[in-house]
């Protein structure tokens, strides 16, 4: 059984790819989006997003959304995978637009984040070998003295949690996003080097490149 997997470099898809690999699918496509609905912190890092895909030895496709939705089921569908893996676990709509897309593929929908309590979720990701750093932040939730704030462990999650309770522990609500400097899909490990700090309508977001360690 092969996969291709949503892709932005950030925790929640990446941890949703080491699942289903670990249930036995392989997964040799990575899929990144350009979307449509505003800015994007991870597209405006699509050389970081390409040192992580090369990192684990993946083909990274780029899709641009403006092309449509049934142009991207008609694309997943030419691929001859099995399986479109995706890392939700409370947005329903997007949910749902996953499995409609799969199923306009031809592929089945395998969402294994689904519906976990988020802050288990980020202690399991994080006890699993994964660390990640803060790339955005949605300007009316957090300061932008989080951005490149990294988790490498329990501890450093919990002390976020502690400056920010009212921010859910994944960012499941777009409160923050992320890119994984450590897993255990590749090797090597990478600090993350900020070139510059940006600001978009909903975001504090930086511009950055991956450093191997």
């Amino acid at each position: 059984m092969k996969g291709v997997a949503f892709f932005s470099g950030g925790k929640d898809g990446l941890y949703a790819l080491h699942l289903a690999e670990k249930g036995g699918i392989e997964v040799p496509y990575l899929l990144a989006l350009k979307t449509t609905i505003g800015l994007s912190p991870h597209w405006e890092n699509l050389k970081a997003l390409k040192t992580l895909a090369k990192a684990m030895g993946r083909k990274l496709l780029a899709f641009d959304m403006a092309d449509g939705s049934e142009v991207l089921a008609e694309f997943i569908g030419s691929l001859g995978v099995d399986y479109l893996i995706a890392g939700d676990v409370l947005l329903k709509d997007h949910l749902k637009w996953v499995e409609l897309l799969s199923e306009k593929a031809g592929v089945k929908p395998l969402e294994p984040l689904w519906r976990r309590d988020t802050k288990e979720l980020a202690e399991e990701i994080l006890r699993t070998g994964f660390e990640y750093a803060i790339i955005a932040v949605k300007k009316e939730k957090l300061g932008k003295e989080w951005l490149g704030y990294t988790f490498r462990s329990v501890d450093d999650l919990e002390r976020f949690l502690e400056n920010n309770p009212g921010i859910d522990p994944i960012g499941e609500f777009g409160e923050f996003h992320t890119v994984v400097l450590a897993s255990p899909l590749f090797e090597e490990r990478f600090a993350l080097e900020v070139l510059s700090t940006e600001e978009s309508e909903r975001y504090y977001w930086i511009r950055f490149r991956l450093v191997r360690e």
